[in-house]
Parts: C-alpha cells; structure tokens; sequence
C-alpha cells in the first residue's frame, strides 16, 4: 500500500504562538481572550460542543490546532437565518461543516419516519436543534453570511450522501450533498490526511478549486472534463492513454433517480471501489456536471492514531452549556475508543461506508493514559471504565496476515461468508491490553460495551475466558441479527451456528467464574430478504430461548448502505445486477413492519390482536392457544370473557433476566 505523509510531519502554522486553547472558541469573547483577531478555520457543527476526541468537532478541532491553526466552533446554530453564521466573523481560510456525529435525518426521526422527542447530542436532550439536512443547510447558510469564504463538508452525513443515493425519509434518490450544498469540496470517511494537507496548501494560498489531488475528497467539475496533472500523478497515471484506467464512472444521477436497476448497479460499483489499496476514482454525472470521487484515505498508522486520540482534549461539555446534561456524553464519558474501522461489512451498517474496513488500532501505552486521564480529570469517575472498543468490542490489531494480498483484495467482508483464510484473528493484544488496563491504580474494574464479533471471539477460548470472568457487568451485547438463512444472506451475517458454539463458551466461563451473566442479542425486522415466515421462526426460536426482548429494532434505510440499495431496488447489489437478477423481498407497508417487530415481541399483549390475525392467514393457527408450545395466547388481557375458566385475563410475565 502506498505509504502516506505522516500528518505530524508538517510544519506548522504561525499561529501556534498562541498556544492551546482551554476550550476552542465559540464567542468572540473567549477568541478575546486568547488574543485572536479572527479564525482561520470555522467548524459548523450539529451537535452541541464536547470537547473529547469522540466527538467530530473537538477531534477535528484539537487536530487543526496542533497544526498552528486557529480553529473556532459555532455548535447548534440558528439556521433560520445567516446571522448566527457571522458570530465569529469569516474565516481566513474557510468554514468546515458537519451535521454532526450522526446524519441528520437519522439523529431527528424514528425508523418509522416520527421525529424523534430527544437528541442525544444536544444539552438537556433537547429535541429541534438542528434541521433536517443539516450539511446542506449549514453550508447554504454560511454562504449567505459569507459569500467568498470557501466551504468544505465532512463527517458522517456529507460521508454517507457523496453520491446520488436513496433518502429514506422522502423516498427519493436525491443528487451528492456537494451539489445541493454548493460546497466546494467534500471529504468522506476519517478525514485527518486530507484535511491537514487541504489547510496546509490553502494557507499557502492554494485556491480550493485548484485543489483535486487529495485522496478522500469530492469536488465538482464540467462533464468529461479530466482532472490536471496533480491529480494524474496521484493515482499513479500520467499519459492519456492509461489515464481512462484511473477511475470508473457511475450511472448518472438522473439514470439513478429513473432506474432501480441502475441505482442498483452503481451501489454495487461503488461498494467494490471502497479498498485504499486498490480502489479508483468515480466519476457520476450530474446534470451538466461530474461529481468527482478520489480515492479513499490511507488508513491512519498506530502513532498517527495516538496522536489523534493524545491531544490536549478538555475531555467535558463546553462550561457555556452549566449544569445540562448531554446524553450522548454522559454515555461516553468514561469509555475509551481503542480502534476504529470493522471488516465485517454488514450491509446494513454505515461503519464501513465512513471508516473503511482496514483496523486502525491505538497502542496499549496510548490506552492506558488516556484510562489515567480519565481517572484524573473526569468529574464522577469512580473507577469503572465503560468501555474499551469501538466499532466493535474486539478487532484490536486485527488485519490482514499479508499486505500483498490486502492491496489487492476486493472482498466486501473479510468474515462472510466464512472467516477469511489470510484474516489475522489474534486476540493476544486485546487479552494483554485488557490485563494491563485492570492494573491502573484507581481502577476498579473495565466493562467492555461494544458490540462482541461472536464469530471472531470463538476462535480465542482464551479471550472468552477473559472477557467473562473479568469485564462482562452481567450482560453481554452480541448481535446475531437474525436466525434464518434468508435475512442473514442479505445482511452478511454469519449462521447461528457461531452463536450456539460461543453461548456454550460464555455459559461455561460464567460458571467456572461462579458468576450469574447473561447475553443480550439484538435482532432486526424488516430488513430486506426477510418475510413474515422468517421472522415466525425468529420468534419461536426467541421462546424456545426463552428470550423476552424489551428494545427491538426495525430496519432504517440509511444512505449507500448496500441494504438500503436492497430496500429501494428489490435487487441485491452483492453480485451483478440485471432486470433479471435475484429479487429481494422488501417490507414496505406500514402494517407488515409493525408485524415483523411485534414478532420480536411476541410475549407483550399489545400484539396479540396483530400477532393472532397474521398467523391465521399465514396458515399457522395452530401457534395461538395457552399451551407451552403456542406462540401468543387465545385470550387477551382485559377481555374477561375470553380469558380461560379459574385464570385471570391478565397474563403473569415474568421479566427473564436473559434479556
């Protein structure tokens, strides 16, 4: 893989005279007083402003700053206007925009389109501090405020809508977020190369749409045009005549938005493109125009990523917000994230799309201060770490056992659908990681939160041994999504076969530990190529368990993921697509999707009225009664005269503490 410039190589700014900030500017009283007449950069964010390095404009932030740059916040702004825009006036070099850590549309409604009544990422909780399309927004905004300021877009919402893509919440393809934006640049993924570089060359005085070369940015360009000679010697073409071999074009926007089948096809395209070893560029035109895609970043190397995760983070809410509580930090505050990027490639996950599928692991040293700095600095510590993961709980220094064969593979899942032959699953540095952080003084005991990869933890009876009788608090989240063949295919989940084998492994370490713990699984409905017959079996196989779910999830299209392609094509887009390619089933009415989860939740009366009528029709009658083997009582609470003789019409559930 092509080696990457270091990002702490470059010479820094002459601002980094004016040292670190103790909180980065949101007023021009707290610029004031750090003797600023003025920013070089803006960061526009959705979320409110946390200063810890999980969280995109703090990370981004503390980055730049290190860099020499004067880097000022403007978190949650008014958006009904351009004034809030103006607070710290333009920017030297340009204003960078995110929605924030989740995409917008995601963050403010439920997956059955209802506007959620919280926001995690917003003091007190508060629900409509941010519009919907906040990119897009936000940048049209900061262009009325300041008409010559570049624009640059980023995080996970600009990531996830880089190309045409599908949107859920109007059922439409809509066009790149750069194009209804009107930014000028875009980057997608983790984006600390391209940003540093970019800054770099526009205080040099580079003008931005001179700007192509960068691995993981999008721009806009006239149709058929071609990129100058930086960005020909970047992908390794010079001549014309191997020029055409440098990228790949997409069906258009416009064919897209008509034509499931090619909307189908270009989602397969890009998916294939998305390896930083391999990938080339994409072209997709928009109307008179070409969007422009270079390839993703270079993953960040294990120094680059203690660096990162190592600068001067205040590590607590911004001190404007007082006493209000944020939800999403009062989550994370005490968990540290060790990694970042999976290889699983589930198709309904964003992970991959926006953090690539190559690990990116920190080192142990870098671990264990940042557990220090928590111990220290954090307010309410009480030496109970959270968590240690990340993307998932435990593909630490996990890759690929020969860098040759990991620049050219093309796999979209280096575990599905087995586990990878030339896949690295060592979990010796996640055991030592884990022992040395037990030893911390202060310390009292490490919870892992992630998400467990089941499949992956069979392979280190050690591991299991470990994590059981020293870091599960008496539950443990697993995700088996589903348990027939039909949905898993779709997914890329692996068979209930891994999950069997590990239960067996946890129960058994559990009792060596002599401790009582239990695994949580978590389960969607309405994915594509589920049917009502596959989520009947879900739910028998959750009563033979003895399984009493109480949060269940329902499928949400989000954008570019392979199974939202699925969702609005009723194609699948993991192997070639034609008119006459395999159908995918797809739940889209309203009362299918609310049966597929009532299936989940077989055992709440609330759904017996709907569970009893679609088992009738199914055929399957013979599951409704008040014996051990039915799925959902003949009776309904409330209704005394079909309650049983000598039983109350109340049902006794028992709360099951497997769940």
């Amino acid at each position: 893989m092509t080696a990457a410039k270091p990002i702490t190589s470059y010479r820094p700014y002459w601002a980094k005279r004016f040292g670190v900030a103790p909180f980065l500017p949101t007023t021009r009283a707290e610029m004031a007083a750090l003797s600023w007449d003025s920013c070089d950069i803006i960061v526009v964010t959705g979320d409110g402003y946390i200063d810890h390095p999980s969280f995109g404009m703090a990370l981004i932030g503390r980055l730049l700053e290190a860099q020499g740059f004067r880097v000022g916040i403007i978190a949650q702004p008014d958006w009904k206007s351009a004034e809030d825009f103006r607070r710290l006036g333009q920017p030297n070099l340009y204003f960078g925009i995110t929605a924030g850590n989740m995409d917008s549309m995601v963050n403010r409604y439920t997956a059955d389109r209802k506007i959620r009544s919280d926001d995690a990422y917003t003091p007190g909780g508060a629900p409509d501090q941010r519009p919907d399309h906040a990119v897009t927004v936000y940048a049209q905004r900061a262009r009325e405020a300041y008409k010559n300021a570049p624009i640059v877009i980023g995080g996970i919402e600009a990531s996830l809508r880089r190309i045409a893509h599908f949107d859920y919440w109007s059922e439409t393809v809509k066009r790149s977020v750069l194009v209804d934006s009107k930014a000028d640049l875009l980057l997608f993924g983790n984006a600390e190369r391209a940003l540093i570089e970019l800054t770099h060359r526009l205080a040099k005085g580079t003008p931005i749409n001179e700007i192509r070369d960068l691995r993981g940015t999008a721009f806009m360009a006239p149709a058929d045009s071609t990129p100058g000679p930086d960005w020909q010697e970047a992908n390794g073409r010079k001549s014309v005549s191997e020029r055409a071999l440098t990228y790949v074009r997409l069906p258009a926007y416009e064919e897209v938005k008509a034509d499931r089948i090619s909307y189908a096809e270009a989602s397969r395209l890009f998916h294939l493109e998305s390896n930083p070893g391999n990938a080339r560029a994409l072209v997709q035109r928009h109307g008179s125009r070409d969007l422009w895609l270079n390839p993703p970043p270079m993953p960040l190397s294990t120094a680059e990523m203690d660096h990162v995760f190592g600068l001067p983070y205040a590590r607590a809410p911004h001190p404007s917000y007082g006493a209000a509580k944020i939800p999403a930090w009062e989550m994370i505050r005490f968990s540290i994230n060790i990694m970042r990027g999976c290889f699983g490639g589930c198709t309904f996950c964003s992970i991959t799309e926006h953090e690539g599928r190559i690990i990116q692991s920190r080192s142990e040293e870098s671990i264990l201060h940042e557990i220090e700095a928590i111990r220290d600095k954090t307010p309410g510590f009480t030496g109970v770490v959270s968590d240690l993961g990340g993307p998932t709980a435990n593909m630490y220094r996990m890759a690929c056992k020969d860098a040759r064969i990991e620049v050219a593979c093309r796999r979209l899942s280096c575990v599905y659908p087995d586990i990878c032959e030339n896949l690295g699953t060592d979990h010796g540095p996640l055991i030592h990681l884990y022992r040395s952080a037990r030893q911390v003084p202060g310390v009292k005991r490490i919870l892992i939160g992630s998400g467990l990869r089941y499949d992956l933890a069979v392979r280190s009876p050690e591991y299991v041994k470990e994590l059981v009788a020293h870091h599960v608090g008496g539950y443990l989240k697993i995700a088996p999504e589903h348990t027939e063949a039909g949905p898993l295919s779709k997914m890329m989940k692996p068979g209930m076969g891994s999950y069997d084998k590990f239960k067996r492994m946890f129960e058994a370490a559990s009792q060596a530990a002599g401790k009582e713990q239990y695994l949580i699984p978590y389960f969607i409905a309405a994915h594509p190529g589920t049917t009502d017959e596959d989520m009947l079996e879900l739910a028998l196989w959750l009563k033979r368990n003895d399984f009493r779910l109480d949060q269940v999830q329902t499928f949400l299209p989000t954008p570019l993921a392979i199974a939202t392609g699925m969702w609005h094509t009723g194609k699948n887009p993991l192997r070639r697509v034609s008119k006459d390619s395999e159908e995918v089933a797809v739940v889209r009415g309203g009362r299918q999707r609310k049966l597929q989860k009532a299936f989940l939740r077989y055992h709440d009366p609330k759904n017996w009225p709907l569970l009893r009528e679609a088992l009738k029709e199914m055929g399957r009658a013979d599951l409704i009664g008040n014996g051990k083997r039915h799925l959902v009582p003949a009776w309904q609470p409330g209704a005394e005269k079909s309650a049983p003789a000598g039983r109350r019409a109340g049902p006794k559930i028992r709360r099951n503490p497997s769940v």
